[in-house]
């Protein structure tokens, strides 16, 4: 797997020389495509997880933190500031959520798919908050990215708890974008839509069952990881130096109304 990002030559703006970035959850699957892709840009891309992985590309660097608890994502942040001389780009990507029925979802269960989908961004930003303000870094360009989901914008079965965090994610994105915009940090999310990632046959099926998927949207085929990973990119770079707040659907044009092949079938 190689670290030359999603472009082999990078347009003037896309470069990420001398930037110092956070992945959370930049191990495996979405998140370490992200991480490849800053790192291909030239940044210097910390990934974050509970355990260390069994392989790592370089130039990569893991440190281990659970975010879900503030203490320990502050002393990553603060650990990667001191290590790396500060911080620019903030990438909240770790997340998720096994299905679960509403009415049997246990307080616990709500209660831990808010901290990881929704508290940990949180705690991430407010960490990197006092080292991402352009005073401190002496340079303009500070991003944090936040990693939404098509479940936070439409209702699905099974993923009240999920899409209630990712909704959540969506508000405080445009809240932070607001609040910290004067002191020169850009806050936005992404929108994921269907992504083929490590674990998609759990989620979409075979490899036949996914390529049906992908025939029903308007582009005719499923998300890569390196989709999302191309605007994560443009986002932490100075071609969005004006963008924030946004919240950028990356889907593919969408998901097909079912009701339309409802009509067309009667």
């Amino acid at each position: 797997m190689g670290t030359t990002g999603i472009h082999s030559a990078l347009p003037p703006g896309l470069d990420l020389g001398g930037r110092v970035a956070i992945v959370t959850g930049g191990t495996r699957g979405l998140g370490l495509r992200i991480a490849l892709a800053l790192a291909g840009a030239g940044a210097k891309v910390v990934v974050c997880g509970r355990n260390a992985p069994d392989d790592l590309p370089a130039p990569l660097v893991f440190r281990a933190a659970d975010i879900r608890d503030p203490d320990q994502a502050r002393a990553l942040v603060d650990g990667v500031a001191a290590d790396f001389g500060g911080i620019d780009i903030l990438v909240n990507n770790a997340g998720g959520s096994p299905q679960a029925a509403a009415a049997e979802a246990s307080p616990r269960f709500f209660d831990a798919i808010l901290k990881l989908n929704l508290h940990a961004a949180m705690y991430m930003a407010q960490a990197a908050y006092p080292h991402m303000q352009a005073g401190v870094r002496g340079r303009a360009g500070a991003g944090i990215i936040n990693i939404a989901s098509v479940a936070g914008i439409r209702p699905s079965p099974m993923t009240s708890a999920y899409g209630a965090a990712k909704a959540g994610l969506l508000s405080l994105t445009q809240s932070l974008a607001q609040e910290w915009g004067p002191v020169g940090i850009r806050v936005n999310a992404i929108i994921v839509g269907l992504v083929q990632t490590e674990n998609a046959e759990a989620t979409y099926g075979d490899a036949a069952a996914q390529a049906a998927v992908g025939r029903s949207m308007p582009l005719q085929r499923m998300g890569t990881g390196d989709d999302v990973a191309g605007a994560v990119l443009w986002l932490a770079s100075d071609l969005a130096s004006w963008v924030s707040g946004a919240r950028i659907n990356v889907d593919g044009g969408g998901e097909r109304p079912y009701f339309l092949d409802l009509v067309k079938g009667s």
